[in-house]
Formats: structure tokens, sequence, C-alpha cells
């Protein structure tokens, strides 16, 4: 089994996609990885040898930035962000989408589940 940056990587994928299960690295940067450790991104993570493994291993802990040290990163920027009141630090805090989509309607997986308006009439029933 193959544990790199903490993460236990899918046995049966390909190497080059298996990299990605890590937390900071896409497909892009698991390409650069394998490329400069001379590892074909065709071979299964279950048929990896040691050696190949220490030298994914190697060159991800040196190079990359990923899992707690990246997800401290950026919960740090987006506490930055709160703190000194800018408006996307108080859409962080209002759980409110940052990059200018629209909230009339659209907005669900930010906003949540839809709340019922107190006080709000209903239509009379037919008899």
């Amino acid at each position: 089994m193959a544990r790199i940056a903490g993460v236990d990587l899918p046995r049966d994928k390909r190497i080059e996609i298996g990299l990605t299960y890590i937390f900071g690295i896409g497909l892009p940067s698991a390409q650069a990885i394998l490329e400069a450790t001379n590892v074909n991104p065709d071979t299964r993570v279950k048929d990896l040898s040691d050696a190949e493994i220490t030298s994914l291993r190697q060159e991800v802990e040196t190079n990359y930035q990923v899992e707690g040290d990246l997800r401290r990163l950026e919960g740090l920027n987006i506490k930055r962000l709160v703190d000194i009141g800018t408006y996307r630090g108080r859409r962080h805090r209002l759980g409110l989408p940052l990059r200018g989509q629209r909230t009339k309607t659209n907005a669900r997986t930010r906003k949540g589940v839809r709340r019922t308006v107190a006080g709000k009439k209903k239509a009379p029933s037919k008899k």
C-alpha cells in the first residue's frame, strides 16, 4: 500500500490519478511529479516498487505544500480576510458566495436548505 503525505493511495488506480487523492495535487502537478521521478504514469499503485514510492514521497514532501500545511495556510488566509473586514471576509462569515455569483436564485450550496418566511399568507383552499 502506497502512503504518501499521510494519504493511502487507491491501489487499483494508475499512479497519475492516485496522486490526485492528495489534497493540493491535481493532474498537472501529478504529471510533473512523475516526470521528475521518472515513474511511468500508466503504472498501477499496487505495482510500484519501494524505490519508486520513496522517490515519489520525497518529491512531494520537498517540492509541494500539501494536506495539513496547505489546509492550515488556506484557513489562515480566510481568517485574515474575515479579521480585516474585507468584502470577501464578510461573505465567508455569512456563508454566501464570494465571487460575484447571483444569490436571489442558484446559491443553494452556500446558503443551505431553504427556510420559509414567517408570516407569509397561504393561498385559500378550494372547496
